[in-house]
């Protein structure tokens, strides 16, 4: 049996406490996906099964959460206050450059997620795989900031991936999904901080791939926050919730993301930190395991 060598077991019972600013204890973040599709060619989610390529009914779906889902979004966040870690397929920045500039604008961090979501990550070989990290990171780099937290397109990596993204200057990635807290992953060079990223709390697997409604979505986010505040009094946890516009922003479930939203910031807002993934990131390596 091959075992994983990028961590050790850790029970989370028997880790050293800390706190998050403030002495807060659970650390919530929203990371809203950006993604740019090819016309006629490659993957994408799929409302609807498709028989051909140009494949109009699914990818003009997508889209849809480019050109509308996306501002009812920023409109949600902005209204309640909530700070947002942007997961930016780089060629966003050909095709719709005011998604990126508005939510910069608005002071929300960039994440790099590949060039873009028709392809996946753990299909390329190394010296493939390097140049799609360099090519997207370049791309993002002329806008802003180098990014410092990637997640693959599809959440996929290869056996190389964290060694790669080190090597390219990455501190943390969101591929993973193993804890509650924080994790170092050890690389070929030194090491690569993995910071938790939902896959339940996750709008593509519950409501693509498992068919959730968008109430019942809803009621998951509300039942998972409501639990880890009360978990986090024994240990600082981090609750991240994945969001899609296309699927998201359509009113329907808008309307119940907006319930789910409003019920975290009006009840608990004292004793959460809401942040992003590069900030619990930076104050992680700072104040807690350097």
């Amino acid at each position: 049996m091959i075992e994983n060598k990028r961590y050790s077991w850790s029970p989370i019972h028997k880790r050293e406490d800390f706190s998050w600013p403030h002495g807060k204890r659970l650390a919530l973040y929203i990371g809203l996906n950006l993604e740019h599709f090819s016309f006629g060619e490659g993957l994408g989610a799929k409302l609807t099964p498709s028989a051909s390529e140009p494949d109009v009914l699914n990818y003009s779906w997508r889209d849809y959460g480019n050109r509308v889902g996306v501002w009812r979004l920023y409109e949600l966040f902005q209204s309640l206050e909530l700070p947002v870690s942007l997961i930016v397929n780089s060629s966003i920045y050909d095709y719709a450059p005011e998604i990126i500039e508005t939510g910069v604008g608005l002071g929300y961090e960039i994440v790099a997620h590949g060039r873009t979501n028709s392809e996946r990550q753990s299909d390329f070989v190394e010296n493939d795989e390097k140049k799609l990290i360099d090519e997207t990171t370049k791309v993002i780099s002329r806008f802003h900031n180098k990014p410092k937290g990637w997640l693959g397109p599809w959440i996929s990596e290869s056996i190389t991936t964290p060694d790669l993204l080190e090597e390219a200057g990455y501190s943390y990635l969101l591929d993973w999904c193993h804890d509650d807290q924080p994790t170092w992953l050890k690389t070929r060079n030194g090491k690569i901080l993995s910071i938790p990223y939902p896959q339940e709390i996750n709008d593509i697997p519950a409501i693509i791939a498992r068919q959730n409604s968008a109430e019942e979505f809803s009621n998951m986010i509300i039942d998972n926050f409501d639990e880890m505040l009360q978990q986090s009094e024994q240990q600082s946890l981090v609750m991240g919730i994945a969001l899609h516009p296309y699927i998201v922003g359509q009113p329907f479930r808008l309307k119940h993301l907006r319930k789910a939203l409003t019920h975290i910031v009006n009840n608990m807002k004292d004793k959460v930190w809401f942040t992003t993934a590069g900030e619990i990131a930076e104050y992680y390596c700072k104040n807690v395991e350097s």
